[in-house]
């Protein structure tokens, strides 16, 4: 049984090339590095975390209180989705007591356009829809 129905938009999607003609183009391999980017910063806090780990907050319990409403549990598992895509570093300090900061990474500082566009966005958005 296919994927998508043969009459899908998913299933095909004409893109219009520099030269003015078409050509076709599979929607979902177009749309994969999308998908891909919103795994790894979609979802209600990894952007808040993100964002407050960048604005300094480096310790776990900065971030947490920085965070309205965010549960320590969640906290502990978004810090480890983040470093395993490679946009936050945890470190260990070996002082007594033990210290653990999260810095992020060069790498997630590429997302600071992503997240710039996604503002302004944002709030054309809301002004679309709520008129505010």
């Amino acid at each position: 049984m296919p994927l998508l129905s043969e009459g899908s938009y998913l299933n095909v999607s004409a893109m219009l090339l520099t030269d003015g003609t078409t050509k076709q183009l599979n929607c979902l391999a177009q749309v994969q590095p999308i998908r891909d980017a919103l795994d790894v910063v979609g979802g209600k806090w990894k952007v808040l975390i993100l964002t407050a780990i960048m604005q300094g907050n480096r310790r776990f319990r900065e971030i947490e209180t920085s965070i309205p409403k965010l549960n320590p549990k969640v906290l502990a598992k978004e810090l480890k989705d983040l470093e395993e895509h490679q946009l936050i570093q945890r470190i260990v300090h070996d002082d007594y007591p033990v210290l653990i900061e999260y810095v992020a990474t060069d790498y997630a500082r590429t997302l600071k356009k992503v997240m710039l566009e996604l503002h302004d966005w944002g709030v054309n958005h809301r002004k679309q829809v709520f008129g505010k």
